[in-house]
């Protein structure tokens, strides 16, 4: 691994941590992330070593603690830093003393609120002695393999009933990577993610970014083997033509999807004392986002609607879509946001139509049903009928992928078709999304069904599209990019169900 790699390794992967401003206070965050690690260590997650440095007491959580870095034994990789911005400096020097290689700085007062001049001394120090630093201003890393936590936010809280709920979950392990440059929107992504049972392989919090930048955390990821998705939550980029770069060749590996905020004048401001970014303008990154094969996201729900498609089914070779529904009325609205969104929608090849027609003759699917490109199976479908038009539209050489609207309120219709047409759809690469519309237990239960099969679903057929869009888009792009091959390959290997 070359050096930069191995430096960014000991953010993930230290051997040893120190947690600056430990305390026993339970309701400071120096408790809760020294707590995070503790328990990982007992759990045996966490390998490494580990120590608590405070001045003012003995011990933590039964671990010895030290008054300063330098009086610290053994070697330390990786500090974490939750101490007064005033105080961050000379933290800073002893790190440079101890040899440290990574930081990651919690504390805020830095250039968010206009304090930039310590924020450079904290810079200077760090790059005179080679130290890469996270944050600060920042969550810092959530990595559940090795126990990296520094999530300030406490797991769980007791609410005034006695009730102990979860509040700040950590996800399971996943393909997803999730970056950002703001730490509410970190919180709120794992929260999602792991409430939509969506896995994350590392969680990447960075703050004013000081010195690691988006460039750098994407540069790490693309070899990291464990991350298949990278989305990206970014209020402005440094060094834009060093991320175009990177970005170009992490894309034709893999999939990145970001969510750019601070687009108006009013939030480029907001942005600006968040985390002391200078937004430039919009026109300018979608263009660098587009040239660099990074996909942009409208908004946060549509953000991670990509994500969960591109993590789950490979990339569509083309725009053309078939659409499979049990319901009319959905499956045109499904059709009208697909060409509002580029895509078409056009009848099938005369091979599968009569295909279809033979169906109907043999009574297997009914004579009434709709078959040319949206086929529409009526309210009396079946499970065998899903099934078998799945199968005939995937063999169709014209549809690069297929959107099923699977509405549960069918009486002929059971869970059968779920296991049916994954089957069906892990013969093909080409990608499958599914939609089933409403909160009842029985719509809640086919999504997840059919999520835990690596077959995207979602509750509206908008969003369905939209992700369906995503597919098209990441296909093209490898195509232009000529690796569209390659990639198909790679997906194969890994993706479960095996394709």
């Amino acid at each position: 691994m070359e050096e930069t790699l191995q430096k960014m390794d000991a953010f993930f992967n230290p051997h040893s941590v120190a947690v600056v401003g430990a305390t026993k206070k339970v309701d400071k965050a120096g408790h809760v992330i020294f707590k995070n690690f503790a328990t990982n260590k007992l759990r045996g997650v966490f390998k490494g070593e580990l120590y608590p440095v405070n001045p003012n007491e003995d011990s933590i959580l039964g671990f010895k603690c030290y008054p300063s870095l330098t009086q610290i034994p053994g070697e330390v990789e990786l500090i974490v830093v939750i101490v007064p911005a005033k105080v961050v400096p000379s933290i800073m020097e002893e790190a440079a003393a101890k040899k440290v290689k990574t930081a990651i700085i919690i504390s805020s007062g830095f250039k968010e609120v206009g304090n930039k001049e310590l924020e450079d001394q904290v810079v200077a120090i760090a790059a005179k002695a080679g130290i890469r630093v996270l944050g600060p201003n920042c969550l810092g890393v959530y990595y559940s393999k090795t126990g990296i936590d520094t999530l300030f936010l406490p797991e769980t809280k007791v609410l005034t009933t006695g009730e102990e709920v979860v509040a700040t979950p950590r996800p399971m392990p996943g393909n997803i990577a999730m970056i950002t440059q703001s730490g509410a929107f970190g919180v709120a992504a794992l929260d999602y993610l792991t409430g939509r049972q969506m896995g994350v392989s590392k969680f990447v919090s960075f703050g004013n970014k000081c010195d690691v930048t988006e460039s750098d955390i994407l540069h790490y990821l693309l070899h990291d083997k464990e991350t298949k998705v990278i989305l990206a939550y970014l209020e402005d980029i440094k060094e834009g033509r060093e991320f175009l770069k990177i970005a170009k060749k992490v894309t034709v590996k893999k999939p990145v999807v970001i969510i750019k905020s601070g687009r108006s004048a009013a939030g480029a401001r907001a942005a600006a004392s968040h985390t002391g970014a200078i937004a430039g303008s919009d026109k300018i990154y979608d263009a660098a986002f587009l040239q660099g094969g990074v996909i942009r996201a409208r908004d946060m729900e549509e953000f991670f609607d990509i994500g969960k498609a591109l993590a789950m089914q490979p990339p569509a070779m083309g725009k053309n879509i078939g659409i499979l529904t049990d319901a009319g009325g959905p499956g045109v609205m499904t059709v009208d946001e697909c060409e509002a969104l580029g895509l078409t929608v056009e009848r099938f090849s005369e091979e599968t139509l009569q295909k279809f027609q033979e169906l109907k003759d043999q009574n297997i699917i009914l004579k009434i049903a709709a078959t040319s490109n949206p086929v529409d199976l009526t309210g009396s479908v079946t499970d065998d009928m899903f099934v078998m038009a799945a199968d005939l539209m995937f063999q169709d050489p014209q549809i690069c992928g297929i959107i099923l609207l699977g509405l549960h309120h069918m009486p002929g219709l059971r869970e059968v078709y779920i296991d049916g047409i994954v089957k069906i759809a892990s013969n093909y690469t080409k990608p499958i999304v599914m939609c089933d519309i409403g909160e009842t237990e029985m719509a809640l239960y086919t999504r997840s069904r059919f999520d835990k099969l690596c077959v995207p679903s979602f509750e509206s057929p908008e969003d369905a599209a939209r992700a369906m869009k995503a597919l098209v888009t990441y296909g093209a792009y490898l195509k232009k990019a000529g690796c569209a091959d390659e990639y198909m390959e790679a997906f194969k290997k890994a993706c479960v169900p095996k394709r």
